[in-house]
C-alpha cells in the first residue's frame, strides 16, 4: 500500500545555470498535443504555499518563494504558449508582460513556439488600472464576459487593451480555452489567483498542478491556493517531486484516472 518516492535534488546555486533550466524543461515538458482528456488546450497551474497552506504571506504569493522556486517559475513561464493570470492577482503582484528568455529561445522555436508567452487576463468586472502597462500590449488579452460595465470596457480599450467577451455574466473559461486553441496557445500556465483556479477546477479544467511547498508555517488568515464552489474531487496523481537545498518542495500533480 505504502511506497517510498524519492525526490530528485536541485541546488540553489545552479538555478539560473542554463543546463539546470533545461533539466528543469525536461521534468516540466509539456504533451506534444492539447490535453488528450479534454481535447482543450493543456492546462497547467502554478503556485507556491506554507507547509500550513498559506498562499500568500504579507498579501503576495512571491514572499513565499525562494531562488529555486523562482527558477521553476522562469521554466515554466519559458515553455507556456499563454499565462492566464486574475486581474486582481496580476495587478497585486506587480506582472509584466513577459520578456523573450534567451535560455528556451532554441526550445521554443523547435517548437513552433512565439519568442515568449502570450499574456491573459481574467475578469469578470473589468476593474483594472487603466495604467496598468501590460495593458497596452499587442501581446495581451483580457477576457472579460459581456455583463462587464460598459465605462471600464470603453477605459481599457482607450488604453490599447484587447478585450474579448466569453459568457454573459460570469468569464467562461471553456470559451478561454477554445479561444486559446484557435490561436494554437496549446500549453496554457495558469498563475492565480485562487478564484481563477477555483473556477478551472469547478469546470474540470485543470490537467496539471506545479505545488511549490514553501518550507515555512505562515499562521495568520491567508486563504488556500484555490477556492470558489464546492465541486465533486478531482483525482490526481503525482508526477514529478523535487527538493532544492533549501528545503523546498517541488511537486508536479497531474489528471488521476477517471477523470
Amino acid at each position: 500500500m505504502f511506497s517510498e518516492r524519492k525526490a530528485t535534488h536541485i541546488t540553489s546555486e545552479s538555478v539560473d545555470d542554463p543546463a539546470s533550466l533545461h533539466r528543469l524543461a525536461d521534468c516540466y515538458r509539456y504533451p506534444e498535443s492539447p490535453s488528450p482528456d479534454t481535447g482543450s488546450p493543456y492546462v497547467r497551474v502554478n503556485f507556491v504555499s506554507s507547509i500550513d497552506g498559506a498562499a500568500t504571506h504579507n498579501g503576495k504569493s512571491g514572499d513565499l518563494g525562494g531562488p529555486g522556486d523562482r527558477a521553476v517559475f522562469r521554466t515554466l513561464r519559458g515553455l507556456a504558449d499563454v499565462i492566464l493570470v486574475g486581474a486582481r492577482t496580476a495587478v497585486t503582484e506587480g506582472y509584466r508582460q513577459p520578456q523573450p528568455d534567451d535560455v528556451f529561445t532554441d526550445l521554443r522555436r523547435d517548437h513552433g513556439q512565439a519568442p515568449a508567452p502570450r499574456f491573459a487576463l481574467v475578469s469578470r468586472s473589468l476593474n483594472i488600472p487603466a495604467d496598468y502597462a501590460p495593458l497596452a500590449d499587442a501581446g495581451t488579452v483580457v477576457f472579460t464576459c459581456a455583463s462587464a460595465p460598459h465605462d471600464r470596457r470603453q477605459a481599457l480599450a482607450a488604453a490599447g487593451a484587447t478585450i474579448m467577451a466569453c459568457g454573459q455574466d460570469t468569464v467562461d473559461l471553456k470559451r478561454v480555452l477554445e479561444i486559446c486553441g484557435t490561436n494554437r496557445w496549446n500549453r496554457v500556465l495558469c498563475e492565480g489567483g485562487p478564484s481563477l483556479f477555483g473556477s478551472l477546477i469547478a469546470a474540470d479544467l485543470v490537467d496539471e498542478l506545479c505545488h511549490t511547498t514553501s518550507p515555512v508555517l505562515a499562521g495568520g488568515d491567508a486563504g488556500r491556493i484555490a477556492h470558489g464552489p464546492d465541486t465533486a474531487l478531482r483525482p490526481m496523481r503525482p508526477e514529478t517531486t523535487l527538493t532544492d537545498d533549501d528545503g523546498y518542495i517541488y511537486t508536479r500533480w497531474v489528471r488521476g484516472p477517471g477523470r
